[in-house]
């Protein structure tokens, strides 16, 4: 690999007689994990239970693949079984699990969450009744966004598409804060050679003002107490080391020190964790975790929710789609679109209506047309959906069908009439309504299948 010369030199000095190795390792094939999504109904581990995976060492929930397979060819991947994610990232869950008590509630948001994984991470080891924003700035890569949080199917995340100095009046609002920022893509350089090309001294400086802008308005952000975790893929000392001298400066913040095991390969710096591609089967990453002093700095007033609540008659209609019907509240949205809210996070709601405007709000469950209520797709990937709901199972390649948009094959006939969830294994994929003569696919079409299956 044809690195640049300044970024050699950086990594000799950092790196000392470890450099041969560090080159070594840019050269062979990277690693692919999965993390797998621990309140889905099915066997977790479908697809690989005949492989002897190994264990990602700082995460129980990630295993390694003995190779890259083709994801979008297994209906698992669309159900949401498991999130493709880097593995060094996944050392965010160690770092929650050593400074957040996970069985309390907490509200947490991660600032910087296209494609979703961390968001996706933090989601599946916060309580079931904590309240996530899964923020990204970037408007086209909201969709991707959703769309994976749709697929890892809880309802206690909500997207937003905001600057993170929009948040200013969520001042001491979240308990944890994760900024894993845009960077110089240091530690991409074997998965993405693209980024290679595009690195450059100026870029990386532009990366590091940039970091401090996000991070001066996120800290804003965080409660007395709270958890604050900075994240880079990359291993320059202007946008990890000093970025978090500037920091502990600046703000009101400690660093917190994690506990790591020396068989793990992390390398422990003097404010943050290195992950470098010789020691760890992974890719370059940084973090470092902060704890913000307390003040004693008064909660929020949580304003009055605003918005229409469902008819009665109405509730009693859909409520028997979910598990759960009784722990959330239902509201109509203008275009006609049934929602719930955990009724846990209803102030929660009431107060980013407030400050956010482009955001999800609650879990979509539906809408109706006359006196027939159409189910949504968010609905048939949630955990929340009913287990009483009837369905459809199917084998993989008539479920590659269904996800494609094809016809696939099933014995209508001796099926009930009306709607039913399509699953895999147990894993629901999406809906289908069955008719006395055909079966219409309520697959969104853009979540289909476009490459060949057979």
């Amino acid at each position: 690999m044809d690195l640049p010369y300044i970024f050699e030199q950086m990594l000799r000095g950092q790196l000392g007689d470890e450099y041969p190795k560090f080159i070594g390792a840019l050269n062979e094939t990277p690693p692919v994990s999965i993390r797998y999504n621990n309140r889905k109904i099915l066997n977790s581990e479908l697809g690989t239970q005949n492989l002897e995976l190994k264990k990602i060492p700082w995460h129980t929930e990630g295993v390694y693949l003995p190779e890259r397979p083709s994801f979008t060819l297994d209906p698992a991947f669309h159900g949401g079984a498991y999130y493709v994610q880097e593995a060094s990232s996944m050392f965010i869950a160690e770092a929650l699990r050593q400074t957040v008590d996970l069985q309390e509630d907490v509200r947490a948001v991660d600032f910087c969450a296209a494609p979703g994984g961390k968001s996706t991470l933090v989601a599946s080891l916060l309580s079931k009744n904590s309240f996530l924003i899964a923020n990204e700035v970037i408007k086209s890569r909201v969709e991707v966004l959703k769309e994976n949080l749709i697929k890892w199917g809880y309802p206690s995340v909500c997207a937003t598409n905001h600057d993170v100095e929009d948040f200013a009046a969520l001042e001491n609002f979240f308990d944890v804060v994760l900024v894993d920022a845009p960077c110089s893509g240091e530690g991409l350089f074997r998965k993405d050679p693209k980024a290679v090309s595009e690195w450059s001294p100026d870029a990386v400086q532009t990366c590091s003002a940039r970091q401090k802008r996000i991070l001066a308005a996120a800290v804003k952000t965080l409660q007395p107490n709270g958890i604050l975790l900075y994240s880079t893929c990359t291993y320059n000392d202007f946008e990890n080391k000093e970025n978090v001298e500037w920091l502990i400066q600046k703000f009101d913040l400690e660093c917190v020190k994690l506990s790591v095991q020396a068989e793990w390969g992390i390398v422990e710096k003097p404010f943050g964790y290195q992950f470098y591609p010789h020691r760890v089967r992974g890719e370059g990453f940084f973090l470092s975790v902060f704890r913000k002093k307390n003040k004693g700095i008064p909660s929020l007033i949580m304003p009055k929710l605003n918005f229409e609540k469902l008819p009665k008659k109405q509730i009693e209609v859909v409520a028997r789609w979910l598990q759960n019907p009784n722990k959330f509240d239902f509201f109509l949205k203008p275009n006609g679109v049934v929602f719930v809210i955990l009724k846990k996070h209803i102030e929660y709601y009431a107060l980013i209506d407030k400050v956010l405007k482009r955001k999800s709000t609650g879990l979509e469950i539906g809408e109706f047309k006359g006196n027939d209520f159409i189910p949504s797709h968010d609905l048939a990937l949630s955990i929340e959906v009913a287990e009483t709901t009837p369905s459809v199972n199917l084998e993989k390649m008539d479920a590659l069908r269904f996800l494609k948009k094809e016809t696939f094959d099933f014995d209508f006939e001796q099926t009930p009439k009306g709607w039913a969830l399509v699953r895999y294994e147990g894993l629901a994929l999406g809906w289908v309504k069955i008719l006395s003569n055909r079966v219409n696919n309520y697959l969104p079409k853009d979540y289909r299948i476009r490459m060949a299956i057979d």
